[in-house]
């Protein structure tokens, strides 16, 4: 299998992206990045995004798109997200987080499950592929299963794909590789996040994720995108944007 393209999901730089949005997009084109995934538009146009990604030579195959679901408006907001994502050009919509809670019960895990569902077959139906990213509180049993496993067992492949956290499924207890392969076939794209022993953000190779097995379970998986995302640094967001992509650089991957 060839090896997945890498990128950079930009709420990694999202302090600078509060500042100027527009000229972050160009930084990261300029330290070799070729893709990106958006989380946030910061009051630009979809027009505009779209501008700016090209004249940076940046591909933005998906973004990270919330669902407000405590609010009454959430599919109306939807429909929104969706037109936008259309004009922008993208892929696939992530959704990046859901507030299940510390003690979910099987109920609740249900209800997640349904939203979802709704969710993605409104996004399908537009014609985007629909995902989940995760962070370690879905890798809790329910009543003997891990949630995350009630949901791929819940939600039919054709509306729901994985993209894995693969820092946050180390933190969660699990193996990184084992996870990429049980579900290969149904995740086009992973996320490259690396963590200290005492649980804070760190740049890919300085923490516990074994990425050897990791990104070689990517590649026989046929991932298609490994995404790097760091959200706190020891240095500036755009240093370790540097150092992330010299890591991949070294190794071969860009």
């Amino acid at each position: 299998m060839s090896k997945p393209q890498v990128g950079i999901q930009l709420y990694s730089v999202r302090d600078r992206s509060e500042k100027d949005f527009l000229a972050t997009i160009k930084e990261i084109g300029e330290i070799g990045y070729r893709n990106v995934e958006l989380a946030g538009y910061y009051g630009h146009s979809a027009k505009e995004v779209r501008q700016a990604l090209a004249d940076a030579g940046l591909n933005a195959p998906s973004a990270h798109i919330g669902l407000t679901v405590n609010d009454a408006a959430i599919w109306d907001n939807l429909k929104k997200q969706i037109e936008y994502s259309l004009e922008l050009g993208l892929k696939r919509f992530i959704v990046p987080y859901y507030p299940l809670g510390d003690n979910p019960t099987l109920d609740d895990v249900n209800k997640m499950a349904d939203t979802l569902e709704q969710a993605a077959q409104r996004v399908t139906e537009a014609g985007l592929q629909f995902g989940y990213h995760n962070h370690a509180f879905e890798f809790k049993p329910v009543e003997g299963k891990l949630v995350i496993d009630h949901l791929f067992e819940r939600i039919s492949s054709d509306l729901l794909f994985a993209e894995f956290d693969l820092g946050w499924v180390k933190v969660a207890g699990q193996d990184p590789a084992a996870y990429v392969r049980k579900y290969a076939g149904r995740l086009p794209v992973v996320h490259a996040k690396d963590f200290k022993d005492d649980g804070t953000d760190t740049e890919i190779g300085r923490g516990s994720v074994d990425w050897d097995s990791a990104l070689s379970a990517c590649e026989e998986a046929g991932v298609e995108y490994v995404i790097i995302e760091q959200e706190r640094y020891d240095v500036s967001s755009l240093e370790s944007a540097k150092l992330n992509y010299a890591w991949f650089k070294q190794r071969g991957w860009m």
